[in-house]
């Protein structure tokens, strides 16, 4: 009995064996629901001219970007059935032929055969039956319609046909290749702050979606990071990538290539998701933020975004996917708790990321235009205070970025020494005790 158990199971690995050398699949899936498909089968082939046929392949397929190769073989035609058989396909193909309608009776449960020929299908089924004209009805009455055969045309799965001249017989491997839609993936992170440290756990998901149509079986499986063609593009405040990854991205042209580390199901309607980012005690930290974009006063105070901001830590940076980031800190009793969210976009790697997660109620800024004097046509000169307030029980530091200087921008004065982040943009870091206020005050001459 042992060794009828041992030889039944290397049997059962011969054949699963076997199997994974028949085909071979790898599925590429790019943002935006596009996707390439590299099918490799174990093809018997005859000498000379014969049909090959591909089944299981997607619905959604773009049959212009069909590609075959095989050694020895030549290329004469391709055809994609997609017209599956179904009940009403079944009955819109038997339109001029004979079939047999069993009816039921619900009384005894006799049935009652007999031979009707379909006249039409539209909006309902009519049929001749001898020598009348009836509707098959639809009521609930037990009503059967028994087909001779199936129609050549239809298929039970996505079909893809192709006539090829090979020059010798016997078997090898033929590779189909074809972009189709209905495959999308994304990026999701969940992190973890921890201020009184000053670090920062991340967690990466990849959520996979396959409205394809067919199921993707024991497939190799990688992601393509970017925009292809005009589609959307993202603008993140800033980006980093920290921590490792499991399946470093590889470049591939202007994008990067996700491998996902090990094999996997994609079945058919389904959403699965898979770890891909493991982050644990990057350096990371709150900030309070405000940009303005021109010169005005405001009568009631603007709260200050919060943002944190996290540096690479630990291994070599990565890029990190578009997707959502979504932060949690742990309460008093130790438990996390959802402070916001935020998305970033495909990012490079070595950069830093600052999301804002919200707004804080109790860090305010107030605006004050003190005096404006026209000096040209083309330039005015600001005198502006703000009045930075800190509701908080610690101290707190808030950076106020004032844009629109123009091109011809030029800074007068200043209470407190500022940086300049681009030509139109100055930035200020602004200290605020524990419970107490700021005023920053500066001269700029606004030009263009």
């Amino acid at each position: 009995m042992r060794r009828f158990l041992l030889a039944a199971s290397a049997l059962a690995l011969l054949a699963t064996a076997a199997s994974a050398q028949e085909r071979q699949l790898s599925v590429t899936i790019y943002n935006g629901g596009q996707s390439l498909v590299e099918d490799t089968r174990t093809e018997p082939l005859k000498a000379g001219r014969q049909r090959i046929e591909f089944k299981d392949v997607s619905p959604q397929i773009r049959s212009e970007t069909v590609t075959l190769s095989a050694p020895g073989i030549q290329i004469i035609e391709q055809n994609f059935d997609y017209d599956l058989l179904s009940p009403e396909a079944l009955m819109q193909a038997a339109v001029g032929e004979t079939v047999t309608i069993v009816r039921t009776n619900p009384g005894n449960g006799a049935q009652v055969s007999e031979r009707a020929k379909v006249l039409a299908v539209n909006n309902g089924v009519v049929l001749q039956v001898g020598d009348k004209i009836e509707i098959l009805r639809q009521d609930g009455v037990p009503t059967r319609v028994i087909f001779d055969k199936a129609p050549p045309s239809l298929r039970a799965r996505p079909t893809l046909s192709v006539m090829v001249d090979s020059a010798s017989a016997g078997a090898r491997p033929a590779r189909l290749t074809y972009l189709t839609n209905g495959l999308d993936w994304s990026a999701d992170y969940v992190a973890l702050f921890d201020e009184k440290n000053g670090k920062i756990d991340v967690q990466g998901w990849i959520t996979l979606s396959n409205t394809s149509g067919v199921a993707f079986e024991n497939a190799e499986v990688q992601l393509v990071a970017g925009n292809t063609g005009g589609g959307i593009t993202y603008s993140p405040p800033a980006v980093t990538s920290a921590g490792t990854m499991t399946g470093a991205p590889v470049p591939l042209a202007d994008y990067y290539l996700y491998p996902l580390k090990e094999r996997t199901t994609i079945a058919e309607n389904q959403t699965k998701q898979v770890s891909f980012l493991d982050v644990i005690g990057a350096p990371a930290r709150k900030a309070y933020r405000i940009d303005f974009g021109g010169f005005g006063s405001r009568e009631q105070p603007i709260a200050a975004a919060v943002r944190l901001e996290f540096a690479a830590g630990g291994g070599q940076p990565q890029p990190m996917p578009a997707g959502t980031v979504r932060f949690y800190v742990r309460d008093q009793q130790g438990n996390p708790k959802f402070i916001g969210e935020n998305n970033i976009g495909h990012t490079s790697a070595g950069s830093d990321l600052s999301i804002q997660t919200g707004q804080a109620f109790d860090v305010t800024v107030q605006p004050t235009v003190v005096s404006t004097d026209k000096r040209s046509t083309t330039k005015t000169r600001y005198v502006m205070s703000y009045l930075v307030r800190n509701a908080r029980a610690e101290p707190v530091t808030v950076q106020i970025r004032q844009g629109g200087l123009g091109r011809d921008g030029k800074l007068i004065e200043e209470s407190l020494k500022s940086k300049r982040l681009n030509a139109q943009t100055l930035s200020w870091d602004v200290p605020v005790p524990a419970n107490g206020e700021t005023t920053l005050t500066f001269t700029v001459d606004s030009g263009y």
